[in-house]
Formats: structure tokens, sequence, C-alpha cells
């Protein structure tokens, strides 16, 4: 086997600082680790097919494998450090929002309690409980329609209403 076709680059002129001699042993040796190179990787080779072997017959699959990596994986990141002072931190976070929404509940009950208290939603209560028994009483005698004339004390309900 000659040099050039083990990957040595042809002889050049001794690079400053070695000699002949002490360029050739370099040379040498280069020869030697990438002969040992090309060994170990058939011997990698083939170590990686008998254990590629003795895991079929064993019922070991590629899927558990990837299975037990992740999983493997998942455990290390949750026990991180990073991992840690995330998970308090959007704890943190979730329980300030949960406080905050929970006050502007409140904030919104009361409100509307307020308003409901108030004389102008009492009004508007009595108007519609007003409507809501002349329809079910007019119902419940047959008769189909709504007072609407201006004389008899009730408004009708603006086109927009919402009910």
């Amino acid at each position: 086997m000659d040099s050039a076709s083990q990957g040595v680059a042809p002889r050049t002129p001794a690079v400053e600082g070695l000699t002949e001699v002490e360029e050739e042993e370099l040379r040498a040796e280069l020869v030697k680790v990438e002969e040992e190179i090309v060994t170990l990787r058939q011997v990698l080779a083939a170590k990686e097919r008998h254990c590629g072997e003795l895991k079929r017959r064993l019922g070991l699959s590629t899927l558990g494998e990837l299975k037990q990596n992740l999983s493997r994986s998942w455990h290390d990141v949750q026990v991180s450090t990073a991992y840690k002072k995330t998970q308090e931190t959007l704890s943190q976070a979730g329980q300030k929002t949960s406080a905050a929404l929970s006050t502007m509940s409140s904030a919104i009950s009361r409100k509307l309690g307020d308003m409901r208290n108030s004389a102008t939603f009492k009004s508007f209560e009595d108007r519609v409980g007003t409507i809501k028994s002349k329809v079910v009483g007019s119902r419940e005698n047959g008769i189909d329609n709504l007072p609407s004339s201006p004389g008899s004390g009730d408004q009708p309900l603006p086109d927009h209403a919402p009910f």
C-alpha cells in the first residue's frame, strides 16, 4: 500500500523546523493512525450489527428506544434549573392573573348590583314586567296583541330593543 492511497499527501519539502528524519517519522505515524482508524471503523460496524441483532432477538424496537430516550430527556428537562425557574415563574403569573380576574369579577358584580339597584334600572324592570304580564295575560285570554296606543300610559318598546 502506498502512502497516496491512504490519504497521506505526497512528500513536500520539509516543514520549517523539521528535519527530514522527523518528517519521515511523522508520516509513518500518520499512516499507522489512519490504518487504525479504518480498523476501528470496521470493528465498530461489526459491533453495531451485533448490537442490532441482539436487540432484535430481545424484541427491543427502535420505537421503544426512542420512547425511552424521550422519557429520559423529558425527565432531564424537568429536573433542570431553567425548567424549575420557568415553572415557578409561570405558576406565580397564573396566581397573579387569577387574583386580578377575581378582583375584576368582583368589581363587575358590584357595579352590576349597583346598577340593578338604581332608579333607572328599577323603572325599566317595572316596565318590562308590566309589558310581560300584559303579553302573557293577553295570550292566556286568547288575545295576541300588545297595547300600543300612546294614551294607554305605557310606552311601546323601541324597534332596537335587545329583547
